[in-house]
Order: structure tokens, then sequence, then C-alpha cells
């Protein structure tokens, strides 16, 4: 069963495993790549959005695996980009193993990360009782420079983290390549309803540097303190809506 990007399969009778995972190409120290990055930090966010996702579905993530391009002389930094994450949630550095391709030099960087998690299966969904909710984006959406020169606009991985904790939040949704207008239509099945926003709606958001909240209406103020001025508020229809109108996966 595939929940967004992440895929959940069953593993005993009350555990599922989540497998998120996230590639970046043509993004490191190699001279023909078309953004210049410390592989530290190309492993960092391709952490992220692997790490993200797996939360988004429900899972506790538990190890990771690295497939390396780069050359062998890039592995520690690649490491090194996983444990700052690892630092940054404040959990214990995950397990981590992978392969680097050896034989072979590739012109352009490239690396890829999966994140394995797992949660308890979800029983089968009683009608939810309907909420009136609000939802907003947290962080803004950047791409290749601009994930480099504006880190003050990227939500941090333990902020998503705090969010996905909250019982009140109905959903949390990192927003990927094609924008928060995707992900709103995906969220959203009445494709009538109308979205609007302080940001540039369908801008890709690179590594996931925001992600949606949809939360009670009533948990407004503690929303908007916590986010602070990473919150924008997103009007659906141009105001509040109700649970019912909400497609939830998770």
């Amino acid at each position: 069963m595939m929940i967004r990007d992440s895929l959940i399969a069953p593993f005993d009778q009350k555990m599922d495993i989540v497998i998120a995972c996230d590639n970046s190409g043509s993004i490191g120290m190699k001279t023909a790549d078309d953004v210049s990055a410390p592989y530290d930090v190309v492993s960092y966010f391709a952490f992220r959005v692997a790490y993200m996702e797996c939360m988004a579905a429900g899972g506790i993530p538990f190890s990771v695996i690295i497939q390396n391009f780069n050359d062998k002389s890039a592995w520690n930094s690649l490491l090194t980009g996983i444990k700052r994450g690892c630092n940054e949630l404040a959990i214990d550095p995950l397990p981590i193993t992978g392969s680097t391709e050896s034989n072979f030099s590739l012109a352009q960087s490239a690396t890829g990360i999966t994140v394995l998690g797992k949660r308890l299966r979800k029983a089968a969904h009683s009608p939810a009782i309907e909420q009136v909710l609000s939802a907003a984006v947290i962080g803004s959406p950047l791409i290749g420079n601009e994930v480099i020169e504006q880190k003050e606009n990227i939500a941090p991985l333990a902020l998503f983290q705090w969010f996905c904790k909250q019982h009140t939040v109905l959903t949390v949704v990192p927003v990927g390549s094609k924008g928060i207008l995707h992900e709103l239509r995906q969220l959203f099945p009445d494709q009538s309803l109308d979205f609007t926003c302080d940001l540039r709606m369908e801008k890709s958001s690179g590594p996931s540097t925001c992600f949606i909240a949809v939360y009670a209406e009533s948990d407004h103020r503690i929303i908007t303190s916590k986010a602070g001025r990473l919150f924008h508020n997103v009007n659906v229809n141009g105001g509040s809506f109700t649970s019912s109108e909400l497609k939830i996966d998770r």
C-alpha cells in the first residue's frame, strides 16, 4: 500500500514497515554539477525528505540506507549529514548501511537516501467527528541555491516532528517538487475548492523546505505561536472548512 510517497509493507500481525526515500542528482562537489554543495549538506537534505515522508505516513524511523554514486571519498561526509539530522531531531543516531559505486566514476553527483520506519497497523477508520479546521504552510518553497542561501525560511526538522506528534493536527504533508497547490489538491477531493496563500503555490519546494499542516481551528493560537514567522495561512474557499472536506491517508 502506498501513502503519498511512502510504501507501507506488512511486517507481522500488528506492525507495518514504512519505506520512504529521496534522490539527489547533479548536486554536490563535481565540476559538472548544476548546484555546488558539500556532500554532508546533500545527504542532510535527502535524509530530511525521506524522514519527513516516513513520519507523515505514521512511521517511527529506525534505520537509514545510503546509495552513494559520488565515489568512496564522499561516504564520511554523507554520514555526517545524516547525523546532523538526528542531532536536530534530538534522537539517538539511526543505524546506517548502504553501498558505494566504486567501479565507475560519474561526471555528476548522485545520492539516494532511504529511511525505514515502523508503525502499528491502522484499525478500520470509524466515522470522524465533524470538526472545524484550519490549514497552513510552515516554511517556504525553496529550490536549488535558494536552499543554501535562505536557510532562515526552511521549516526545521524538529518543528515538523512536533507537528506530527500533536493530537489536534489531523495531517502533516511535506511539500515536494510539485508544489503546495498539488499537495492541497491531494488532500481535498473537491477539486472546485479555491486555495489562497501568500506563497507561490505552484513553485517546487525542493527538499521539502516547507510542509502543510491541517489542524483544529481551536488550536490556531498554539500553532501560530509555535511556527512563528514560518507560519503562512491557507484560506480554503476564503475561510475555515470541516473535516468532511479532507482526505487523510494516515
